[in-house]
C-alpha cells in the first residue's frame, strides 16, 4: 500500500521521490498548548511540520516586550533558520493551539536537503511566503486600526484551524495585537456587534467569514496570495 498522503500542506508539495527521502526521519508528535518548538539564542534541534493547531513565532526585546510576528499552522514549518543555513534564532516559537505534527531532527533535514535540490527549492519558496507575511504583519501593527489587525489575525487563524471555533484566549490576542487586554476586549466587542463572530471565554467562532474579510481589508489577503503563488492552493 502507498503511504498516507501527509496532512501538513508544506510536505504534501514536495516531489514523490524527495518525500519519499523525507518519511524515513519524521516521527508523529502531539503538540500540547504551550508546548516550546524554539527558544531564542539556543540550538534548533528539531523541526516541525504541524498537521493541526498553530504555533505562534514571537520576537522578544530585552526589556521583556513580546509581539507575535508570525503564525505557522498545517502550511508551513519551524526551523526556517536551518533551512537558511543557520542553527538558531532570537525569536520563541511554541504552540498556541494544540495539535500534533511530523517532527525531524535539524541534521537529518539539513542531511536530506543536500542531496534534494528539488525539496530545497519548495521549502525556500515557504521561507519567503513566510517573510512576506512577517512584513505584513509590520505594516498591519504600523498603519491598520486596531479591530482590522483583530480581523485579519482572526481570519489567519481560521485558515489554520479545523472549524469555525478557534481556542485564542484575550492572552494571546493581546500578544497577536501587542495591545492591552482592554484593547482586545473593545475590539472584538465591535467585531461581535456587527455579526461577525461569537465569542465566549477562551474561544472565538467565526460567523461571517466574508464580513471579516471586509473588516480587515487591505490587511488581509497578499500574504495569502503569495503562499498560493509560490506552492499552490
Amino acid at each position: 500500500m502507498a503511504p498516507n498522503p501527509p496532512q501538513n500542506r508544506l510536505l504534501a508539495r514536495l516531489a514523490p521521490k524527495d518525500l519519499a527521502a523525507l518519511r524515513p526521519h519524521l516521527a508523529r508528535i502531539d503538540l500540547p498548548l504551550r508546548t516550546v518548538l524554539e527558544k531564542p539564542g539556543r540550538t534548533i534541534d528539531y523541526v516541525y511540520f504541524p498537521e493541526s493547531g498553530i504555533a505562534s513565532v514571537v520576537a522578544t526585546q530585552a526589556n521583556d516586550i513580546r509581539v507575535e510576528v508570525g503564525l505557522i499552522g498545517s502550511e508551513g514549518m519551524t526551523g526556517l533558520a536551518i533551512l537558511l543555513g543557520d542553527r538558531q534564532t532570537p525569536n520563541t516559537t511554541y504552540m498556541q493551539l494544540a495539535g500534533a505534527g511530523q517532527r525531524m531532527t535539524a541534521d537529518a533535514l539539513r542531511s536530506v536537503m543536500a542531496r534534494n535540490a528539488g525539496m530545497q527549492a519548495v521549502m525556500l519558496k515557504y521561507v519567503q511566503a513566510f517573510l512576506i507575511q512577517v512584513s505584513h504583519t509590520a505594516i498591519s501593527n504600523a498603519h491598520s486600526h486596531l479591530d482590522e489587525r483583530l480581523a485579519r489575525w482572526i481570519l489567519m487563524a481560521h485558515d489554520r484551524a479545523t472549524g469555525a471555533t478557534i481556542l485564542l484566549t484575550h492572552e494571546f490576542l493581546s500578544l497577536m495585537l501587542a495591545v492591552r487586554r482592554a484593547g482586545v476586549t473593545e475590539a472584538l466587542q465591535v467585531l461581535v456587534t456587527q455579526g461577525l463572530i461569537k465569542s465566549a471565554r477562551g474561544q472565538i467562532t467565526v460567523l461571517d467569514r466574508k464580513g471579516l474579510e471586509k473588516s480587515a481589508g487591505d490587511a488581509y489577503g497578499v500574504p495569502e496570495s503569495e503562499y498560493r503563488r509560490l506552492l499552490g492552493k
